[in-house]
């Protein structure tokens, strides 16, 4: 294949550059926010736990997985990822995140409850009310309103910046029916706005507002709206309880990952446990390979579960591994007694 077009190439060793190598947007998908100068976090321990402590070779994707991951790059789309549980699905976003540098992974895990302005932003009109009680009992000026409003994962994510940010939306398929269609128009515009900001942005001193963001940053929005510039990587995850709008499912590059195998689990085998782990507990890898084959669903989880504890409780007696495997590696679906 080839590969000189891709950004993201799925080979876990961390390549900053290769970002600023994406050309620019098509230009019905290019935004014109006010860059801030604000440094992105780095990488969080969150990223480190999914992708493992010895990252650098973590489970690679196949040539047309790789193809749309890219595609979603370069058109500054959505990737909606679909796939059973533990085929990694959000270890996507992180993976994109490390290998391009794009720094700490924004997560907006959805609920059935859970409305698009939880992902947006959150306003605390009580307390700023209280707030402004003990203020005026105590004769100091009150807190600027900026002090009560917290930008969510979404939010942060379509802040203005040169460089964009990755936000996993997690199990979107969980959501009430309305949450992917209020989805919409935020994911075509890159934008929106703070209503409790916009209503005082003509006011001397409250054109621009310092708010926080789901990094703890404090960070100016002028004129009550955020307006992006580099379109955030957006990750979507369905386990395919449902089906999505035609309207969002347009808007999106629509990716189904299978369950990782062959060189994909030995790969995240070494990215947890060490260099040579997959030759070493190649008879474990091999049962897990070899019952996923009777069709009943089994995340790589419980692979990395048998190892760990095959490693920690049985080390002194080796005949008990296969006890072990048998006690973690059962299907999903198994009713217990």
């Amino acid at each position: 294949m080839d590969d000189d077009w891709l950004i993201y190439r799925g080979v876990g060793a961390p390549d900053p550059d290769r970002i600023r190598r994406l050309p620019p947007p098509p230009p019905w998908r290019a935004f014109t926010g006010e860059p801030l100068p604000d440094p992105v976090p780095p990488v969080d321990s969150s990223s480190t736990r999914r992708l493992g402590t010895r990252v650098g070779a973590p489970p690679a994707h196949d040539a047309e997985a790789l193809r749309l991951i890219n595609a979603a790059l370069y058109l500054r789309r959505p990737l909606l990822v679909t796939g059973e549980p533990g085929s990694g699905k959000s270890t996507l976003a992180h993976a994109i995140a490390h290998e391009l540098g794009l720094g700490r992974v924004l997560q907006w895990p959805v609920v059935s409850r859970t409305e698009l302005c939880d992902g947006l932003y959150t306003y605390d009109a009580i307390g700023r009310l209280q707030d402004a009680q003990l203020a005026e009992r105590e004769s100091r000026t009150p807190e600027s309103i900026g002090a009560y409003v917290r930008l969510g994962p979404l939010g942060t994510a379509l802040l203005p910046a040169e460089r964009p940010r990755v936000l996993l939306v997690d199990e979107l398929d969980k959501s009430d029916i309305d949450l992917p269609n209020d989805l919409l128009i935020v994911l075509e515009e890159g934008e929106f706005t703070l209503p409790e900001l916009e209503r005082t942005a003509d006011r001397p001193g409250h054109e621009e507002v310092r708010v926080l963001t789901d990094d703890g940053r404090r960070v100016p929005v002028r004129g009550g709206r955020v307006r992006c510039r580099a379109f955030p990587v957006i990750v979507m995850t369905s386990n395919g309880e449902r089906d999505f709008p035609a309207p969002l499912l347009r808007r999106c590059v629509q990716l189904h990952l299978d369950p990782p195998r062959d060189e994909r689990l030995a790969s995240m085998v070494r990215a947890h446990f060490g260099t040579g782990a997959d030759e070493r507990h190649l008879d474990l890898i091999d049962r897990f390979t070899r019952e996923d084959g009777d069709g009943e669903l089994r995340p790589t989880d419980q692979l990395l579960n048998a190892i760990y504890l095959s490693q920690a409780a049985v080390r002194s007696d080796p005949a008990r591994r296969e006890e072990i495997a048998a006690l973690l590696m059962r299907p999903l679906d198994t009713r217990q007694r």
